[in-house]
């Protein structure tokens, strides 16, 4: 307790972690560039709503809008949590640096890799990692988070924060008592590695459900669409395993399972499929991945920081990534209008 922390970007992420937060009696500020958001979080605070399993609740918090930050520059943040879209990350991270007390820092709650942008503002010194795994959450309408599961708990651990130097620092073991308010944590001393098997978890779902227009299940329950998807994991493992990380759980799998279905392995097939499958029919796969919230809203995507980040990390060690490569162009033409999404986009493509 006794922190000021700011939340830049109170999307789904970064609202259904602040608002357990501010229920906690944090000192917590949410700062968004989306008008009416920011004016239903002042009204009638935020609502928090499962699927399953747990209680609704509506905490009262303090939102201000982006143009209103200035105000606080008499009271600085001790943490900042970016929660904003990964090509918003620079401009964010430049903005809120001035509001920072001297000991205070940053943590990238975000998908894709973003650490490095942070670290070019404010500094290797003052940037973190939190990692929000499987988390399932939309920001259904002004000042209402939806999640579209229960918790993770023991079963699943959500949240994973560690120090790009992967050291175990009071302040790392801070951010995750903040995260563990809302769900399962673990404090890590593998940040890369879990960015990158994170990166690989969204890489096989989100663009798949952007330029499909369909939900996790009806993906998964699609075998040539289940089978793709196994192929962009493998793709996105090998280049993470030749690029050094060490790979964690990936959906629940020993990453080598998910490359070898994707690989071809008949074995390994038969597991990934098993397995997934058995996640769409008890519901598990009941959710819009949010690069496909993202289309259904107009909204400019992550793609280019997910697969395509893939792609450009696998160029210069040589190492293949067609499924990749393929998935960025066609959301990227989704994106610009020139294509409605369709499953026969992926139905229909044809790799060598």
């Amino acid at each position: 307790m006794g922190h000021r922390i700011a939340i830049i970007g109170a999307g789904a992420v970064g609202c259904y972690a602040g608002a357990y937060m501010a229920q906690a009696g944090e000192d917590v500020t949410f700062v968004d560039m989306w008008p009416e958001h920011v004016e239903a979080m002042r009204q009638s605070g935020l609502r928090i709503t499962h699927i399953r399993d747990v209680p609704e609740f509506t905490t009262p918090v303090t939102a201000i809008h982006l143009t209103e930050l200035q105000a606080v520059a008499r009271q600085p943040f001790d943490i900042a949590f970016i929660c904003v879209k990964s090509y918003d990350t620079a401009w964010a991270t430049m903005m809120i640096q001035q509001y920072l007390a001297p000991g205070g820092f940053v943590v990238s709650l975000q998908n894709c890799m973003n650490e490095e942008t942070i670290a070019g503002i404010v500094g290797w010194g003052r940037t973190l990692g939190a990692i929000a795994s499987s988390i399932t959450v939309e920001l259904s309408e002004p000042g209402h988070v939806r999640r579209a599961s229960g918790k993770g708990g023991a079963a699943h651990t959500v949240y994973r924060v560690g120090e790009v130097h992967g050291r175990i620092t009071d302040r790392a073991t801070e951010v995750g008592r903040l995260t563990a308010l809302s769900d399962s944590t673990t404090v890590t001393s593998n940040l890369w590695g879990e960015r990158w098997s994170k990166l690989v978890t969204n890489g096989m779902g989100n663009g798949m459900s952007a330029c499909t227009g369909l939900i996790s299940k009806d993906i998964l329950l699609n075998d040539t669409l289940r089978h793709f998807t196994a192929r962009l994991g493998a793709e996105a493992i090998r280049v993470g395993q030749a690029l050094g990380y060490t790979l964690e759980e990936i959906l629940h799998f020993d990453p080598e399972i998910i490359a070898r279905a994707g690989e071809g392995d008949a074995e390994a097939a038969r597991l990934y499929d098993a397995q997934r499958i058995a996640e769409a029919q008890k519901g598990g796969g009941a959710h819009r991945p949010s690069m496909g919230q993202d289309m259904v809203k107009g909204r400019r995507t992550e793609i280019e920081f997910i697969n395509g980040f893939i792609v450009e990390k696998a160029a210069p060690l040589g190492i293949p990534t067609p499924a990749n490569a393929a998935l960025t162009e066609i959301v990227k033409r989704v994106e610009r209008g020139e294509l409605q999404p369709d499953p026969k986009h992926i139905l229909e493509l044809r790799l060598n």
